[in-house]
């Protein structure tokens, strides 16, 4: 079993190699018609994000800066303190006021965010999203990769560690969360279907993108629930909440776990064995990608955004929209997924 998890790990790896081990998106293959001099304005462009202060957006932040350095538009990043609809409603609400060219958005709550990002977008602000497939008021969806087939390779690594059998968990930042709760159904329907002896031990459990929630809530149900052997974690933070609990129960061998992760954020619970596997995109690639669509959007190249496109990122070469799909939801090929064996190939 091992060896076939590190096989899995390392073709994986294939599919979205690290895109820069130096701190720097690898742009050589970006077009070059999307700078300042190229577009003959200089566009402001406002990435909005989740929570701020995280490891994952801290990497977002990054691609951000670097997209504003490499085309000299005026790109900045925010988000709440902490993981708050209300709050992103409100930075958005600011941003209209300063007149921004456009929002970049990864929402907590696409619900919540609804109302607001139409009242953008009829202020002719453009709005470019990540993590959010069914959003209505969005010119363009980007996501990293299809995301049913993201939580089916969650599950499929997992139930090979816990042999088919047994009960899980599932976390999400949000019941509201599209991306994630979308992840979480892909894992569930691969477990139905391939893994009939496993069953989810209760209701996904909302843990706000934060890893001390993540602890306290999964301590709570495997004390409930007991016989649990599995967890499958939607947000990044569950790899550390996970981790710091199978450590300090000495449940390593006994509960497994698969999920988003960072190996900034989880390097030392795989190191150590207490969890087994982590998959994630560079979010500083996404940064970059969304801010590159806007460019383009801003710059009267609306045609070119469609499947097919090239945007020149690791992930991001060939986007493909899905069958039935509307033509503003574009997916790359963007995850990666890692173990101990691999872990030291990703520097974030």
């Amino acid at each position: 079993m091992r060896k076939t998890l590190i096989t899995l790990a390392a073709s994986l790896s294939l599919l979205a190699a690290p895109a820069f081990a130096d701190g720097v998106v690898d742009t050589s293959q970006v077009p070059k018609d999307i700078t300042a001099a190229a577009t003959g304005k200089k566009f402001s462009i406002a990435t909005v994000v989740k929570v701020d202060g995280i490891a994952w957006f801290d990497r977002m932040r990054d691609g951000v800066k670097q997209f504003g350095a490499d085309t000299g538009m005026d790109v900045w990043q925010v988000g709440p303190s902490q993981a708050d609809a209300a709050a992103q409603v409100q930075l958005i609400e600011n941003l209209i006021a300063q007149g921004v060219d456009a929002i970049c958005i990864v929402p907590f709550s696409v619900e919540a965010v609804e109302p607001v990002l139409k009242k953008a977008r009829d202020r002719g602000i453009v709005v470019i999203a990540h993590e959010a497939s069914n959003l209505k008021n969005a010119d363009y969806i980007l996501e990293a990769f299809d995301n049913k087939a993201y939580g089916a390779q969650l599950m499929e690594v997992l139930g090979k560690y816990t042999g088919g059998k047994g009960k899980y968990l599932a976390t999400v930042g949000s019941l509201t969360s599209q991306s994630q709760n979308e992840w979480i159904d892909g894992a569930i329907e691969y477990q139905k279907k391939h893994f009939p002896d496993m069953a989810l031990a209760t209701q996904r459990l909302e843990t706000y993108d934060d890893a001390n929630t993540d602890y306290n809530r999964l301590s709570e149900a495997l004390t409930t629930y007991p016989d649990v052997n599995g967890i499958i974690g939607g947000p990044m933070p569950t790899s550390a909440g996970a981790g710091r609990l199978i450590a300090e129960r000495g449940l390593k061998g006994k509960v497994f776990f698969s999920g988003t992760g960072l190996p900034s954020v989880a390097g030392k619970y795989l190191a150590d064995g207490d969890i087994q596997y982590i998959q994630f995109w560079d979010p500083a690639v996404a940064g970059y990608a969304m801010n590159e669509l806007a460019v383009m959007a801003l710059s009267g190249k609306k045609d070119q955004i469609k499947a097919g496109l090239n945007l020149g990122l690791k992930g991001y070469e060939n986007l493909t929209t899905p069958a039935g799909a509307a033509p503003n939801l574009l997916y790359g090929q963007g995850w990666v997924g890692v173990t101990k064996e691999n872990m030291d190939q990703y520097k974030f």
